[in-house]
C-alpha cells in the first residue's frame, strides 16, 4: 500500500515539475508575456484555425491584446517568441547573422529542403542572395516590365470572355507561367508534366499538422514537392547533357555556375533553390495582387486617385521625351 502511494506521489511530482517546466522554459534573459499553451500540443490548435477574412489573424489580435506587442508561445512542439512590434522586427532582420541567426523547424526543412536558401547562413547565403537578384533585382525586373505587360494584357483579354473569374487562382497560374518561362522556359502547353498542379498541392498541405500518412495535407505536400523536384532533376540532367549555345533562363546561368572550377554550388542546393523561387514567386505575389485589387475595388475613390496619379506618370514620362527629342534637333542645328 505504501510503496503504490509513493510511486502515485512520485509520479504526481514528476509530471507536475514537467507541466510547469513547460510552462516556464528556462532562458538566460527575460522572457516576454505569454501562454506555452497545453503540453506537447501548445498553442497549435488555436494558431492553425482558418481566418476567413483578411485582417489579422484572431490568433495573434487576441494575444497582442492580452500580452503586448511581444508575446511567448508554443506552436508545433516548439517554444516560440512573436514580434508586431515594427521597430523590434527591423532590428532583428538588420541583425541577421550577428545578433540574430534564421532557424526553421524540422518539418520547414523537410518541405523546402534541407539545402534551402532560409536554412544556409553566411557566405552561401550571401552567394545565393547575388545570384537570385542577376534575375529579380532592380535592373532584372525592370527588363521583365515589357513582358509582365504583355502577359497581363493577353490574360485580361482572356478574363474578359469568361462569365466569372476566380481572381487568385487565376492571377497565381498567370504569374506561376510567366515564373517558369523565366526560370526554366517552361511552357504548360508543350510540357507532358502539369508542375503547376504540384505546387497547387504542395501549398494546399503547407500550413497543416505534420503527419506524414497517405491521404493527409501534408503527406499531399511532401508528394507535391517530390514529383516537382523530380521534375526539375530530370530538367537539370537534360540541359548538362544537350547545354545550349546561348543561354536563355536562371537555369542556364545556375548550370553555368555548377560546371565553374571550384564552385560551391552543388545540384542539390540548386535545385532547392530553384524550388524556392517558383513558390515565391507562384504564391506570395498573387495573394499580394488579389488582395491589392481587392482593396481597390472596395474604395472607388482611392482607385480614381491612383488612375489620375498614372495619367499624370504618363504624361510626365511622354514630356520628357519629347523634350529630349527637342534637345536632341537643337543639339543637331
Amino acid at each position: 500500500m505504501w510503496a503504490l502511494f509513493i510511486w502515485v506521489s512520485l509520479l504526481l511530482i514528476t509530471i507536475t515539475h514537467w507541466v510547469y517546466s513547460w510552462r516556464n522554459p528556462k532562458c538566460r534573459g527575460k522572457l516576454p508575456p505569454g501562454s506555452m499553451g497545453f503540453p506537447l500540443l501548445g498553442e497549435t490548435i488555436q494558431f492553425f484555425k482558418p481566418n476567413p477574412t483578411s485582417d489579422i489573424p484572431p490568433f495573434i489580435k487576441q494575444r497582442v491584446k492580452k500580452h503586448g506587442p511581444i508575446f511567448k508561445t508554443n506552436l508545433v512542439g516548439r517554444p516560440v517568441i512573436v514580434s508586431t512590434d515594427p521597430d523590434l522586427s527591423y532590428f532583428v532582420f538588420q541583425q541577421e547573422g550577428r545578433c540574430f541567426q534564421s532557424w526553421y523547424p524540422d518539418t520547414f526543412t523537410n518541405i523546402f529542403g534541407k539545402k534551402n536558401v532560409g536554412s544556409l547562413h553566411g557566405f552561401m547565403y550571401k552567394y545565393l542572395k547575388s545570384m537570385v537578384l542577376t534575375l529579380f533585382g532592380y535592373d532584372g525586373l525592370k527588363k521583365m516590365l515589357p513582358q509582365v505587360e504583355l502577359t497581363a494584357n493577353k490574360r485580361l483579354e482572356l478574363w474578359s470572355n469568361q462569365e466569372s473569374v476566380e481572381l487568385k487562382d487565376a492571377t497565381a497560374s498567370m504569374i506561376f507561367d510567366l515564373t517558369a518561362k523565366k526560370l526554366i522556359s517552361h511552357d504548360p502547353d508543350k510540357s507532358s508534366e502539369n508542375l503547376r498542379a504540384n505546387f497547387v498541392a504542395f501549398i494546399r498541405g503547407l500550413i497543416s499538422f505534420p503527419f506524414n500518412i497517405p491521404g493527409t495535407a501534408y503527406h499531399k505536400c511532401l508528394k507535391g514537392r517530390e514529383n516537382a523536384m523530380k521534375m526539375l532533376r530530370n530538367m537539370l540532367q537534360e540541359r548538362r547533357k544537350k547545354p545550349r549555345k546561348n543561354p536563355s533562363d536562371f537555369f542556364d546561368y545556375v548550370i553555368e555556375e555548377i560546371q565553374k572550377e571550384g564552385t560551391i554550388l552543388t545540384e542539390e542546393i540548386a535545385l532547392d533553390l530553384m524550388f524556392v523561387l517558383l513558390f515565391a514567386s507562384f504564391e506570395t505575389t498573387s495573394l499580394a495582387l488579389t488582395l491589392a485589387i481587392k482593396f481597390l475595388s472596395d474604395d472607388p475613390e482611392v482607385l480614381k486617385r491612383l488612375t489620375v496619379s498614372e495619367a499624370i506618370i504618363k504624361n510626365i514620362n511622354l514630356l520628357a521625351r519629347i523634350l529630349n527629342c527637342v534637345h536632341r534637333s537643337s543639339g543637331r542645328a
